[in-house]
């Protein structure tokens, strides 16, 4: 474990939580035809950032000095998943929530473990469609779950 890199991360992480909770009160408080308004889901994920940020910092000021010399990142998989969330971004509203979320999981659970395709397919259904039932069926909110040119 890297401490400093941690330490620093752990910061960033907080400020960017605080950064996305601060800016979701900025967004209208309710939608047409919603009860859940557009600012509680980025309100929310800014909530759990800050507090995995200071889950961090308390494990990293917990740990013993174990710091490995010479470890590697990995850029390749961090490059494949980024451009991967940013075309998961882009097309987005073409082709829907629960298509899109699967396959960017997907992607993301082979870059960083292949094999086991069985165990991604299955999470990364399940998780695409449970939080569009939660979100959208549950708590009434709306969401673009399949694309318009798919009916």
């Amino acid at each position: 474990m890297n401490k400093v890199f941690d330490r620093y991360a752990s910061f960033i992480f907080f400020l960017l939580g605080v950064g996305f909770m601060w800016m979701s009160t900025t967004i209208s408080a309710s939608a047409y035809g919603s009860t859940v308004g557009p600012n509680i889901f980025p309100f929310g994920l800014g909530a759990l950032l800050v507090l995995l940020s200071i889950r961090l910092f308390y494990e990293v000021l917990k740990s013993k000095d174990q710091q490995t010399k010479g470890e590697k990142l990995d850029y390749k998989k961090f490059l494949l998943i980024f451009t991967a969330a940013a075309l998961y971004a882009i097309f987005f509203e073409y082709i829907g929530y629960i298509i899109g979320t699967f396959l960017f999981l997907l992607f993301s659970f082979q870059v960083l473990e292949r094999g086991k395709i069985v165990k991604s397919l299955i999470i990364s259904g399940l998780f695409s469609v449970g939080v569009y039932v939660i979100f959208v069926v549950i708590l009434e909110g709306s969401m673009p779950g399949f694309p318009s040119w798919l009916s």
